[in-house]
């Protein structure tokens, strides 16, 4: 109820009516139809009566208009002026029914109802009730007196911010790219100096590499000269089949020959330059006893296609033992069982003994560190930088929203209010979501974010619309229409669902209290009843 309604209330309620002549059961406002003495013609224009035929308990009027002070027309309808009371209207076959339903008692007046008049005390009590709140409207609206004041200067604070704020992005701009130019040119003589170590170290490599790959051609050499005659001979080669350069089982003489440069014999010169011929291939007759470690994956059994080839019907093992053998598994006993090591390939020690690249001097070093203060520096920039793109979105999303009128509704943004019922917790975030959760734990439910407002034409800003919330099972999105109404607090109020899936909160506020009238504007055009 609006403010001017509640004085107009209190005005009618606590006057005494003059008692205005007229047929019993018309209302003020239709007196004029009904003059003594004078034809009577039906409200609907149907017929004219003679005068004395108002009110006579029959109905001659098809609207019931010659009969308002009578059960005589089904269609009629009583006014009870209820004086120091709320004048109000009936229907007439509540007349002299028994039962009282003005409050001044006129509508049994041939009943013989013991009927008692309570519209001074009714009027009392309603005043004693609207008083209070006209007194909450009156108190709101001086609130949100304040609250437009305070959207006033916050709406001017973040104008002047919003300006500032995009003439220090224009400063982070050319700072971000000149920090990009001194990136970008600590970076190149950083590359250059890195690839001169790289490419040393790659040389470094070569030469050890070189030298290990001699002393390994040495090592076989003298490996493969069992007779120690200083030549290594076809017969001597033939003794290693993993050289048969085919694979196909037999390491033929004219095979052993090719690997030797087509000779019978070499000497180490000559057994240098048809090394690579062989180094691949040989292994060492030290580590030819030695089982080579074979992955986990390759060492177990397959495992037959079909499981009843695995176990005979009647030797399947029972769940019991199974139990048993996974306890003997997780025995933390077994923690001190520990695999036999594994041999290395020659590759993977030759890669061992080459090390990792030695450190970078100390003018690399001191490039690099150049570079990366260079890079630090350029990076927390751009990060300043992102950040004020979000603060001017930010701003700018403020400084457009619709928050009212007067903007009256701003002091909520950035706002939440929660209302505990027996089963839920309720939380209404203004401008952005509501959600609900379990009082005694679980996950929470989006019940509809911000949509728009969707109050009537004549007052637009009295009804919130959340939508797109969660799913309900087998069910729309979940939504939520917030009802605002006038208040001294900002709080939520009650909340139901009236639809499946559809709720409905009540959400008070001083923003929506609208100025009360002044008394005279108020008795300005005041009728009496």
């Amino acid at each position: 109820m609006m403010p001017c309604q509640y004085l107009l209330l209190l005005l009618s309620v606590g006057v005494s009516a003059v008692e205005v002549q007229r047929p019993r059961g018309v209302p003020l406002s239709k007196r004029q139809f009904y003059e003594e003495g004078k034809p009577f013609t039906c409200l609907d224009g149907s017929r004219t009566i003679p005068f004395d035929r108002v009110n006579d308990d029959y109905c001659d009027c098809q609207d019931g208009s010659d009969e308002p002070g009578t059960a005589a027309c089904p269609n009629g309808s009583f006014h009870c002026t209820n004086a120091g009371f709320r004048p109000g209207f009936i229907p007439s076959s509540r007349i002299n029914d028994g039962i009282c339903d003005c409050c001044d008692t006129t509508d049994e007046y041939n009943s013989g109802a013991a009927c008692q008049n309570t519209c001074r005390e009714l009027g009392r009590k309603e005043r004693e009730s609207l008083q209070k709140m006209a007194e909450i409207a009156k108190e709101g609206f001086l609130l949100k007196q304040q609250l437009i004041q305070e959207a006033k200067r916050g709406l001017e604070d973040k104008k002047s911010k919003h300006a500032d704020v995009q003439a220090s992005k224009k400063e982070l701009e050319e700072k971000v790219e000149a920090l990009r130019t001194e990136k970008e040119t600590a970076e190149q003589p950083e590359k250059e100096a890195k690839e001169r170590h790289l490419k040393a170290w790659e040389e470094q490599k070569a030469v050890l590499q070189l030298e290990k790959d001699k002393a390994r051609m040495a090592e076989v050499f003298l490996e493969l000269d069992d007779d120690a005659d200083g030549f290594v001979s076809v017969a001597e080669l033939q003794s290693h089949p993993e050289l048969d350069p085919d694979s196909d089982g037999s390491f033929t003489e004219t095979e052993a020959q090719g690997l030797l440069g087509g000779v019978d014999k070499v000497d180490t010169v000559t057994f240098e330059s048809n090394w690579n011929n062989i180094k691949d291939k040989y292994i060492s007759e030290a580590n030819a006893d030695t089982p080579v470690d074979t992955p986990q994956e390759e060492m177990r059994e397959p495992v037959p296609d079909n499981d009843s080839e695995q176990y005979p019907e009647d030797d399947i093992p029972d769940e019991e033992e199974d139990d048993d053998e996974e306890d003997e598994d997780d025995d933390p006993d077994d923690g001190d069982y520990k695999s036999p090591p594994t041999i290395q390939t020659q590759e993977k020690k030759d890669d061992d003994d080459e090390g990792t690249m030695p450190p970078y001097d100390e003018e690399t070093q001191s490039l690099i560190d150049a570079a990366q203060k260079a890079r630090d520096a350029f990076d927390e920039a751009e990060r300043a930088l992102r950040e004020v793109d979000d603060q001017i979105k930010n701003l700018e999303k403020e400084i457009s929203f619709d928050f009212g009128p007067s903007a009256e509704f701003a002091y909520l943004y950035n706002q939440c209010y929660e209302l505990t019922t027996s089963e839920y917790i309720y939380k209404l975030c203004p401008f952005n979501r509501v959600s609900q959760k379990p009082k005694y734990g679980g996950s929470e439910t989006n019940l509809g974010t911000w949509g728009q407002w969707s109050g009537s034409e004549d007052n637009i800003y009295s009804m919130m619309k959340y939508e797109h919330g969660t799913g309900c099972w087998q069910g729309p999105n979940r939504s939520t229409t917030i009802k605002l109404t006038c208040g001294k607090e900002t709080v939520v109020t009650s909340t139901s669902e009236p639809s499946r899936c559809e709720y409905l909160m009540e959400f008070t506020s001083p923003a929506v209290c609208q100025e009360p009238p002044s008394l005279d504007s108020a008795l300005h055009g005041h009728e009496e009843l």
